[in-house]
């Protein structure tokens, strides 16, 4: 097997390509693997895009191509991000859709099958007008991450899902490629950066998603998520990017959720006290240039303050505790 795009050759387009980027999670791809050999459509390739990995992935990756009864393709790239790894994932796929499930996570069974089929139930006409179809995820116990939606088909863009229909928790579905392509994750932003930056841009373009209460993936809890860790130097301006783009790139819809805008606004402060803290640079052309935006960062300011220094006294309490290694 080969790496970088030479691996591609021989593989015709497909309608689906089920992208997994990964970093050092050979012992987790397999549970993937399992997953999509479960599928009820064989119409799918599996690009997994490694972002540098230093353990067996790459072997992993030979063992189970030599069994498969579907193509998979391995893309290497040195270490940059997730991110990095989806936009590379997403220039290469062959696929009509991109169903992007991560390296520890399972695709539920028949969910490329039911993904298809709700495709075909939008008029030829219309589809243009769709970038995907986004369904539910559950726990490994059958547990329904997150709210369903309010009725069992809806179509709608991905901000006036959460933010007028007040729908949240995670959700997972397929993208059209052609779509993703025009909207790739920003890199000029070292470490984490919010999907929502992609689904909101997706959105305010007028792309609607058919939403339905079908499940489409198994989640399972990362011990090195997001969640798990505090404020530090690699997720500081994307933390702050996401306030940013809330509240002022979406700030038309404040009146559906005013105090989430307020909170946001709050963390805009917060985060960008962070990236003074952390000497991370400000991403060009992001400046506040809506009235509201502006009044409601100066009048959230001192909340956001006051969740500055107590991240900076979680950190200092972290350090005394682990005598001063972060």
């Amino acid at each position: 097997m080969r790496a970088e795009s030479a691996a591609v050759d021989g593989i015709g387009p497909v309608t689906f390509t089920v992208l997994t980027p990964t970093f050092n999670r050979a012992h987790t791809l397999e549970r993937v693997y399992r997953s999509l050999c479960r599928q009820s459509c064989d119409d799918f390739e599996w690009l997994v895009v490694d972002d540098g990995s230093t353990d067996d992935t790459r072997a992993l990756l030979e063992r189970l191509q030599t069994r498969a009864p579907f193509a998979i393709r391995y893309l290497w790239q040195r270490n940059q991000h997730k991110k990095a790894a989806f936009n590379n994932g997403v220039a290469h796929a062959r696929g009509e859709w991109i169903v992007a499930i991560d390296s520890d996570d399972e695709l539920a069974d028949g969910a490329l099958k039911k993904m298809g089929a709700i495709w075909s139930e939008i008029a030829p006409a219309d589809q243009p007008r769709y970038a995907g179809i986004t369904g539910l995820c559950v726990r490994p116990d059958g547990r329904v991450i997150g709210d369903r939606f309010p009725k069992d088909v809806m179509d709608a863009t991905s901000i006036d899902i959460h933010l007028r229909y007040h729908v949240h928790g995670e959700k997972f579905g397929c993208l059209r490629t052609a779509v993703l392509r025009q909207f790739p994750f920003r890199e000029d932003v070292s470490g984490f950066v919010s999907e929502d930056a992609v689904w909101n841009a997706i959105a305010r373009a007028g792309y609607l998603t058919r939403w339905v209460n079908e499940v489409f993936r198994v989640y399972y809890d990362s011990p090195d998520a997001l969640v798990h860790g505090g404020v530090t130097a690699s997720n500081a301006t994307g933390l702050w990017l996401a306030a940013y783009d809330k509240v002022e790139n979406n700030i038309e819809w404040f009146r559906f959720q005013p105090v989430s805008f307020m909170a946001a606004a709050a963390r805009y402060t917060r985060f960008s006290l962070e990236m003074r803290h952390f000497a991370s640079p400000r991403p060009e052309g992001a400046h506040l240039r809506h009235a509201l935006s502006k009044s409601l960062v100066v009048v959230m300011a001192p909340a956001g303050a006051v969740l500055y220094l107590r991240d900076r006294l979680a950190e200092r309490s972290h350090r005394n505790q682990h005598g001063g290694i972060t």
